[in-house]
């Protein structure tokens, strides 16, 4: 459908385009962050701007929220198609700059299909179509994509390399945007097409950008400084330590282009992005500890401009292409990182003569590895979070039962608490509220349309996190609704979920040792019931960045970087009925050393957990744990007592009591 806009004819060019960057951007609480950018001396009656922007956000999501135009979408791609003389075209759930999190902008694949989940990829032919995603949106898939109009598929056990191979025919050319997969992504999808007999082509331009008519601008929304205090480290340390890295690989520089790695090495912050305090951008680091930042001049202040100082050296965005030129030029070695930066990247610095030196991004591990300044903040943070949590269950165990409240009043309460402190920058995510059923659904967003009661009797899973100036943090619990007995199926699960989650967190390793040589501890006790689940065990979480933070994972197929000291990741085992609940029981954990030199010379780890909240005891099937296990959970429920029982009410401290009690009290 056509939405009517406000009208902004009779504003400055500038100002009117300045007002739709803000609108792009997204709103904080429902507020827009990016207002505070607008000139003091506007040509606008009180408050007219806010309506402005509220109402242009508005009519941004609605048009991608749009489900009924879809079919046009899909037929508007199509003759572009047909215009170009191209078999397809490639959509992945990214932009430019990798993000697990895209601005309205670069949301095309929801506008294209309708699926809002956090990964996934479509392609759309002249006679076909299909979408991919992971396990967590299986069902997720199922509810949102018209399976008459696009394929729905998984990403690992039918891969769309696979699909193409028989979808495309001999001199087909399919096409895609260099600048949204990575040079490894490429590769799999051009040898996809020569099995076909077909050839992959780089747009000069996306397709989906030539049918979105009202496409979003850029976001905008101003840049802030983290302190120093927070960060444990200034700026300028990074840079000198990152460039020296660069130089001793034998580069003159090296290309970033994830926004969290830019953000992280400048000690800035921002909110183009959802959930994530990021300011879009690209930056090239010299071997001389300069930097060329390529980002829209108009969401810096005076304050940043000086906390960047003469060594950042500003440039507009439009200028990144010029100055990859020119490294190009000079005949530079350039590091870039293959699995973070768009392949259109790379192939224009060595059209342009660089050498490059394909390399990690450097600053994605000591970014994981937090400062003490860092780990401290996480802790309060964690406190500070537990707190709100806590008043949340104890409402949560009171209401309920009542029977009128439903996944979206839930989540709505729990951000409330969360709000109390004046500290709550945003969350870390979109709550996932699940009822029941919609609690199977891993990755569930809650709707008008999908909204259950917890209805006494079911299981309820929430997990939620908050983004705070001095941590990140990310919790899941599901709980019982009711004053009755869980089902003892629900209790079984929940219990082998639990045992799983004390044996990571127990775990004891020597230093070396990757994740995913770990995550095998967590699915032990359900795979002894031959049940498992169909996602990672654990994610790196950044400090007051991304909730999602590599290169440290703890999964199936992990990555294989090890395990090391500062590292922040998650704990969330899991188990889903299909149609019936869900199950998961998640903390963040802190990488910490255990035993400084161990007979043979090494050191060893484990975990501190830094979530501080209390697990259903209701859920807990004490004849399936052994002494050690409940142990850990008497002790872990003292530590949630003593540091969140001062934070609360009364109310909520005497059923804090109750909750942390010690098992078989």
């Amino acid at each position: 459908m056509t939405l009517h806009q406000p009208d902004l004819t009779a504003l400055p060019a500038d100002l009117a385009a300045l007002l739709r960057g803000v609108a792009a951007a997204p709103p904080a609480f429902g507020k827009f962050p990016g207002l505070a950018l607008l000139p003091r001396a506007l040509p606008l009656a009180p408050g007219a701007a806010e309506q402005t922007v509220a109402a242009l956000a508005a009519q941004y999501a609605a048009a991608i929220e749009d489900r009924a135009a879809i079919p046009g979408r899909l037929a508007a791609l199509r003759a572009e198609l047909q215009r170009q003389d191209l078999a397809g075209f490639v959509v992945p759930l990214t932009d430019e700059y990798q993000s697990e999190y895209v601005p309205l902008r670069a949301q095309r694949l929801s506008w294209l299909t309708g699926f809002t989940g956090s990964a996934g990829i479509a392609i759309v032919l002249r006679d076909r179509a299909g979408i991919w995603s992971d396990g967590r949106y299986t069902l997720q898939l199922e509810q949102q994509v018209d399976g008459s109009l696009c394929e729905r598929r998984h990403i690992s056990d039918d891969p769309p390399a696979d699909w193409l191979k028989t979808a495309l025919k001999p001199g087909d050319r399919l096409a895609c945007d260099a600048w949204l997969h990575t040079e490894d992504g490429l590769k799999k999808l051009e040898a996809a097409c020569r099995s076909a007999g077909a050839t992959l082509v780089t747009a000069d331009r996306n397709l989906v950008d030539i049918v979105w008519t009202d496409q979003p601008p850029p976001p905008l929304s101003p840049v802030i400084v983290q302190d120093d205090a927070l960060a444990g480290r200034d700026a300028a340390g990074k840079r000198g330590q990152i460039a020296a890295a660069v130089q001793a690989r034998g580069a003159a520089a090296v290309v970033l282009t994830l926004p969290e790695s830019i953000a992280w090495l400048l000690n800035i912050r921002g909110s183009d992005v959802p959930h994530t305090p990021l300011p879009l951008s690209m930056a090239i680091l010299h071997a001389d500890a300069a930097v060329d930042l390529f980002i829209d001049g108009r969401k810096l202040g005076d304050e940043v401009r000086r906390h960047l100082g003469a060594a950042v050296r500003l440039q507009a965005p439009e200028a990144f292409a010029a100055a990859l030129d020119a490294l190009g030029t000079a005949k530079q070695t350039v590091q870039v990182d293959p699995a973070t930066s768009g392949a259109a990247l790379l192939h224009r610095l060595e059209a342009a003569g660089a050498t490059l030196l394909r390399a990690e991004d450097p600053c994605l591990l000591p970014k994981a590895c937090k400062t003490d300044a860092e780990l401290d903040g996480s802790r309060a943070a964690h406190r500070r979070d537990g707190a709100a949590v806590s008043r949340f269950l104890a409402w949560l165990d009171a209401e309920a039962p009542k029977g009128h409240v439903d996944e979206i009043a839930a989540a709505g309460k729990l951000e409330s608490f969360r709000r109390l402190s004046n500290e709550l920058r945003d969350l870390s995510f979109t709550t996932i509220s699940g009822s029941g059923p919609n609690g199977a659904i891993v990755h569930y967003r809650v709707t008008p349309q999908t909204a259950r009661l917890l209805e006494p009797g079911n299981l309820y899973l929430v997990d939620s996190g908050g983004q705070y100036p001095d941590g990140t943090t990310d919790i899941t619990r599901t709980v019982f609704i009711g004053d009755g007995q869980p089902a003892p199926e629900m209790r079984d699960r929940f219990t082998r979920v639990l045992k799983g989650h004390i044996a990571l967190a127990r775990a004891r390793f020597p230093e070396g040792t990757s994740g995913q040589q770990l995550d095998a501890l967590a699915r032990h006790c359900l795979w002894e019931a031959g049940l498992d689940y169909d996602h990672g065990t654990g994610h790196g979480v950044g400090s007051y960045l991304s909730v999602h933070e590599g290169p440290q994972r703890i999964a199936k197929l992990g990555s294989a970087v090890p395990l090391k000291p500062g590292m922040i990741v998650s704990n969330e085992p899991g188990y889903y009925k299909t149609g019936a609940y869900g199950i998961r029981i998640e903390n963040l954990v802190a990488v910490r050393v255990e035993t400084e030199k161990a007979e043979n010379g090494r050191r060893w780890l484990g975990f501190e957990t830094l979530t501080r909240a209390p697990i259903d005891r209701r859920l807990i099937d004490l004849t399936l744990l052994t002494p050690q296990e409940v142990g850990w959970i008497d002790a872990y429920h003292a530590l949630v007592w003593q540091e969140i029982a001062p934070q609360v009410d009364d109310d909520t401290r005497a059923w804090l009591k109750q909750a942390t009690a010690p098992l078989g009290a």
